[in-house]
């Protein structure tokens, strides 16, 4: 089955603020589909453009980026107009999850459950903010991953600093309710209907604090996979995840975060559509708890890349 996927490209780098760890998942992947027999070169969107990538030959290609220029559906709609088979979702998809807000107004019209919010186009009134929200609350910028410009308001005063560090990524910040209680992630594999959630995994860091550097390179954080569930409620969540996924038209793989409150309710934070795949990645953890080892997880992926978009036939 290897020898069918041709020259394959490894997709990673880029400009995003998650270029750091872009270069980790790609070059993880890129090993481990050469171990499987796949012929896989790595290319950094970051350093080489488009024409290269059109003259390197490639059949199909593994998108190991994050964040913008990877993960929003820019790299997607080239490869569309290059007609060059990739994996995860498509350019609408993958703009849409990346996006925040959209995906929790999608979620909010499906009836799916996630954390009020609020939209900041200016800085705003500390106390009319915390109580339309309450304290504590977080604030983000709504188009970037990895916790990158994240930060929880725990008083008032807070509120123009963390909005100040949110903007340094865009013109727009989102403002959510804090949702206290135990952090779970749900990998997804495959699309529409053959859709199918892994292992629920519980991410427990050091004071709750899961930031960037706790996420990619500490070893504190403490993961439990599977999560330690009522059988049922493991089930409701997965099913709540998978949901999300089919309602921004995901596709290949990604990856839904929750909270889950005191109450035993889960609430949808985001979706990643294209997951690190790092020493610390949560994807190949909840693979390897159902029985999928790394490597047959990279070519898993890699065999669904294909075009999502029709191509007019030629006049």
């Amino acid at each position: 089955m290897s020898d069918s996927f041709g020259r394959v490209g490894v997709l990673y780098g880029g400009i995003s603020a998650e270029r750091e760890v872009s270069l980790l998942s790609g070059t993880g992947v890129c090993e481990a589909l050469r171990a499987e027999g796949v012929d896989a070169h790595l290319f950094d969107t970051g350093k080489q453009d488009l024409t290269a990538l059109a003259a390197a030959g490639f059949d199909r290609v593994f998108i190991a980026l994050h964040g913008c220029y990877g993960e929003d559906g820019t790299v997607q709609g080239a490869l569309e107009l290059l007609g060059l088979p990739y994996t995860g979702s498509g350019p609408t998809a993958s703009g849409v999850a990346m996006d925040k807000i959209m995906t929790k107004r999608l979620w909010l019209h499906h009836g799916l459950p996630t954390p009020g919010f609020e939209t900041l186009s200016e800085a705003p009134d500390p106390a009319a903010l915390a109580e339309a929200l309450g304290l504590p609350l977080i604030m983000k910028p709504p188009l970037e991953g990895s916790t990158v410009g994240v930060s929880r308001v725990d008083e008032a005063g807070q509120v123009r600093r963390a909005y100040d560090e949110a903007r340094r990524f865009g013109d727009v910040v989102l403002a959510e309710r804090y949702i206290r209680g135990r952090e779970l992630t749900v990998p997804i594999l495959g699309s529409g209907a053959a859709a199918r959630a892994l292992p629920i995994i519980e991410i427990i860091a050091p004071g709750g604090n899961y930031d960037y550097e706790h996420k990619y390179f500490s070893d504190e954080t403490r993961y439990v996979c599977p999560a330690e569930l009522d059988e049922a409620l493991a089930r409701r969540i997965q099913d709540i995840s998978v949901r999300a996924y089919r309602v921004l038209g995901c596709e290949g793989w990604g990856r839904a975060d929750l909270m889950l409150d005191a109450a035993g309710e889960p609430w949808l934070l985001e979706m990643n559509t294209s997951p690190g795949m790092t020493g610390h990645s949560l994807v190949p953890m909840g693979a390897k708890a159902a029985g999928i080892s790394y490597g047959r997880l990279c070519v898993e992926i890699l065999a669904s890349a294909r075009c999502k978009l029709r191509r007019p036939a030629a006049t």
